[in-house]
């Protein structure tokens, strides 16, 4: 079996790759270990929303390489925040070519592109028939029309390396041993949350008491093959998720939403002593990260007072109030603090004199004198003051890791020691260095798979040397974005790297092998960007 390009995963980024490499001409397959076309994968049962760093992926290429950096801390790999900074827009009118419907999930700005229909705002799953999962049938289906492969029922066991280079993979399905010839290989299997090995190895402690929020398939099988081929490794200790209720430990019913982060971040959280334990203020993603870490990551309870409960609590696209008694998730409720305490399992003095010292700091502006410190990055703390009160009893949910193999702007997989190994891609969440920079920044999920799934595609496709799709009437239309397009956001491209395609005179270009010309061409040529023309 041979293909030009195989995809080690049928989610977003993978299937993505597939039909975007099927289109400029490439012989694709997209190997899924899931056995029916309603394969669970985390893209499925994802929020559907398309968003840069929490901004609207249509803003200037500036603008959104600025929101990822302040999101990050500036801790980011540059060439992939100016990637996505570049493609992000591009890539949702992609989407919408290839069938994608969205939209207006909110008056939130950033909700702008949801994949329709979104989920229903109440507890627990509601997947089924959302925008994610048409979405994921209708590139399946875009596939099959371009002769690809979707391969289910196939988990891939390792790469096929020769003289260093990536020629293919060996899979396992129906009990047969495949060895699959593949040009181009991309890895895009989503990370490694569902690995209880490895979660304790790089995350925390006891995985067993942190809410596995996926569809459990990503097990870091892409993770560990490339790095079996020599692949550099960064920031595996890092993931994305959200702060829900204890109960959805044993209740599907309350997971993955309704989330608590809002309310968290506007009080104070405490562990069994009744003491705070972190700083609210870095955010949900933050707060899940540190109690993941924790020898018992259910040790922690949410504080707040009746303003934080019916504002903050209902802020959420899903909010906690009323969706967390809906569900049947625990929330205790008092008229004093101590009162509260008792509800709760918490010693009432301890608890009683940290609302009060929480509240002195916040009232006389003296939040660094907490410990721990208490900032504002997710906005302001608000005092508990006002009853009834309220104890919300949480864990940590994973959702995905945002650590994982090493590449560049082109989704190339990269060696410690910086140069690509030929042959390998890797897009989606089983990458690194995009994410997960100063207090945990998120840039988005959804926006990441798919960027790095087109540019995997096309930068296969023109080291392959394809024109033009089969049976198009004309080439594949492709224009360059200049510096003066895109900014400060273009990179310079290290030595070596390949350059987009040149425009012909009638406007379009051509993919084709690069010439020792243009591998010659300066630093300034190799900035340019592959987009589509509409």
């Amino acid at each position: 079996m041979h293909f030009d390009l195989v995809a080690i995963g049928g989610g977003f980024a993978g299937i993505c790759a597939a039909v975007r490499g099927a289109e400029l001409g490439l012989r694709t397959a997209v190997l899924e270990t899931g056995t029916d076309e309603g394969y669970p994968c985390s893209s499925r049962w994802a929020g559907g929303i398309f968003h840069v760093s929490y901004h609207d992926v249509k803003l200037t290429p500036d603008e959104l390489l600025t929101a990822i950096n302040r999101q990050t801390d500036g801790e980011t790999d540059q060439e992939l925040a100016a990637a996505i900074a570049a493609d992000a827009g591009r890539t949702v009118d992609w989407l919408a070519s290839q069938g994608a419907a969205f939209t207006d999930a909110s008056p939130i700005g950033w909700h702008r592109f949801t994949l329709a229909p979104p989920r229903l705002p109440v507890a627990g799953q509601d997947w089924q028939g959302r925008g994610p999962d048409r979405l994921l049938g209708e590139l399946r289906r875009r596939l099959q029309e371009r002769q690809g492969r979707l391969l289910l029922g196939t988990r891939t066991a390792s790469l096929r390396l020769e003289r260093g280079r990536v020629i293919g993979v060996t899979a396992h399905r129906d009990g047969a041993v495949l060895d699959i010839d593949a040009d181009a290989v991309v890895i895009a299997d989503g990370g490694f949350p569902g690995n209880a090995e490895l979660f304790r190895k790089y995350i925390g402690p006891r995985p067993d008491r942190v809410l596995m929020r996926h569809a459990g398939t990503a097990i870091g099988d892409g993770l560990k093959m490339a790095a079996e081929a020599g692949a550099a490794l960064v920031g595996l200790d890092r993931f994305y998720g959200h702060l829900l209720s204890r109960d959805a430990m044993e209740s599907k019913a309350l997971w993955p939403y309704p989330q608590i982060d809002a309310v968290a971040t506007a009080a104070i959280v405490v562990d069994r002593r009744g003491s705070r334990i972190l700083d609210e203020g870095l955010g949900g993603i933050s707060i899940a990260n540190n109690l993941a870490r924790l020898h018992d990551p259910l040790c922690a309870t949410v504080i707040c007072d009746a303003p934080i409960w019916e504002t903050a609590g209902k802020a959420a696209q899903i909010p906690p109030n009323p969706q967390l008694l809906a569900g049947g998730g625990t929330l205790h409720r008092a008229d004093t603090i101590e009162a509260l305490a008792e509800a709760a399992g918490l010693p009432p003095e301890n608890l009683a004199g940290t609302v009060a010292e929480y509240n002195d700091a916040v009232r006389f502006n003296r939040l660094l004198t907490l410990l721990p410190e208490r900032s504002t990055r997710s906005g302001a703390p608000r005092r508990i003051e006002t009853p009834p009160f309220f104890a919300i009893p949480i864990g940590a949910g994973i959702t995905n890791t945002m650590g994982g193999i090493a590449i560049d702007g082109h989704g190339r997989v990269k060696r410690p020691d910086g140069p690509a190994i030929a042959g390998l891609y890797a897009a989606g969440g089983t990458t690194g260095g995009l994410e997960g920079g100063g207090a945990l920044g998120y840039v988005g999920g959804l926006i990441k798979a798919c960027v790095f799934g087109l540019r995997t595609a096309e930068h296969a496709a023109d080291r392959h040397g394809w024109a033009r799709e089969p049976g198009a009437a004309a080439p594949v239309r492709l224009a360059l974005a200049t510096q003066a397009d895109i900014g400060s956001v273009a990179l310079a491209a290290p030595d070596g790297l390949p350059t987009p395609p040149t425009a012909s005179s009638d406007g379009c270009s051509r993919i084709r092998r690069p010439t020792r010309c243009r591998r010659s061409l300066s630093h300034a040529a190799a900035r340019l960007q592959l987009h589509v023309c509409q």
